[in-house]
């Protein structure tokens, strides 16, 4: 099935969501390189401030990773023609969800249902 999405326009901005987030990670891993290294001349309530910022930092790098997978899982799609079909059904991915989500790869139902199952 083919498509009428603007291709083009969906790679150029697929391509820049991937630059802004493969910077935003190595940012981040530069800020935090190793969450398990601490120093140990610090006060407790400062080494649980440092976890817990820790913590927030690796939860912020696992998004950022995840959707960075979405974004080259959709340049693959644009790649082998199948950019705007559903990934479970085949059907058109409405362009309005595209022009949102340019990284999206399933249609409103199927994606209701895959959240679903995710729960």
């Amino acid at each position: 099935m083919r498509t009428t999405v603007d291709t083009s326009a969906a790679r150029n901005r697929l391509e820049a969501m991937l630059t802004d987030l493969d910077r935003s990670i190595a940012i981040l891993k530069g800020e935090h390189p190793d969450p398990g290294a601490s120093s140990y001349d610090q006060h407790p309530a400062d080494a649980g401030t440092n976890l817990s910022d820790a913590d927030r930092a690796e939860a912020s790098l696992e998004a950022m990773q995840r959707q960075r997978h979405t974004v080259v899982e959709a340049l693959t799609r644009i790649s082998g023609g199948t950019y705007g079909e559903c990934v479970d059904c085949a059907k058109p991915v409405p362009e309005g969800r595209l022009e949102a989500r340019p990284d999206a790869a399933r249609c409103v139902a199927c994606q209701a249902k895959h959240d679903r199952a995710r729960r």
